[in-house]
């Protein structure tokens, strides 16, 4: 019968050196991932109570920015409307002036004429200015 001896060594210092190795590695992996990312959190098992928390927080920063941009386009159409209000404000003054004009005992019947051709002029400005004005395409 055959005796089969078999050696079975073993470098122990080698073995462990390796592990720590691959704990390094991995550990340097997500460092990287955190540092490329610009998060603390990347991932559930980084923290998962914090990345709930996170999460939550992004959902309420978005709604926030969108209710912020809202606001805006809100006091832009308040602008835009205010532009056009100011335009016929000045046409109305202007057309009290006409009129106090016309009352003049002076004036002759051309000059009244002509009065009433520019106050006619303006109103239709003022019916232009309430048709044309609008704000993201939506009249105002």
């Amino acid at each position: 019968m055959e005796v089969i001896i078999m050696v079975v060594q073993h470098n122990l210092t080698a073995m462990n050196s390796n592990r720590m190795l691959g704990v390094t590695t991995s550990t340097q992996a997500k460092s990287t991932e955190k540092l490329s990312s610009g998060y603390k959190i990347n991932r559930a098992a980084d923290d998962a109570a914090g990345l709930s928390i996170s999460e939550k927080m992004r959902k309420q920063i978005r709604g926030l920015t969108q209710a912020s941009s809202n606001a805006q386009d809100g006091i832009s159409a308040v602008q835009t409307a205010e532009g056009a209000l100011n335009e016929v404000q000045d046409m109305l003054q202007r057309m009290n002036e006409l009129a106090v004009k016309a009352a003049n005992g002076t004036n002759s019947e051309d000059d009244r004429n002509y009065i009433q051709d520019e106050v006619n002029q303006l109103i239709k400005e003022i019916d232009r200015v309430s048709t044309t004005t609008k704000f993201n395409e939506t009249y105002l």
